[in-house]
């Protein structure tokens, strides 16, 4: 499973948030990995430094063989809860999918 991580210009900390980024979905998707070839990460924040509810985003893309790829967003306060938000709606899809190709 290869794992890219993309922010926008108003994300501070690339290579220390990449790598914690990295590590949640490594572990959250771990028992999918044979499945999936590929996860991108995009995360934003929306209103810069202006502030602002809910404003980082994260937006994750999951190809899987031989299915359609598959993508969730999900928007909160913070960075680390705008991930761990788009991996859970992720790892959802993901069952829900998996699991209907398997009973196929």
């Amino acid at each position: 499973m290869q794992i890219q991580i993309n922010t926008d210009r108003n994300i501070e900390g690339h290579e220390t948030l990449s790598n914690h980024v990295e590590t949640m979905v490594v572990q959250a998707l771990e028992r999918f990995s044979e499945q999936i070839t590929r996860i991108e990460v995009h995360i934003s924040d929306e209103n810069s430094d202006k502030g602002g509810e809910n404003d980082k985003r994260c937006m994750i893309e999951a190809r899987i063989e031989n299915l359609q790829p598959v993508a969730v967003t999900h928007q909160d306060a913070n960075l680390d809860s705008a991930v761990r938000g788009a991996i859970d709606k992720l790892k959802n899809m993901l069952n829900s999918k998996l699991g209907k190709k398997k009973n196929r």
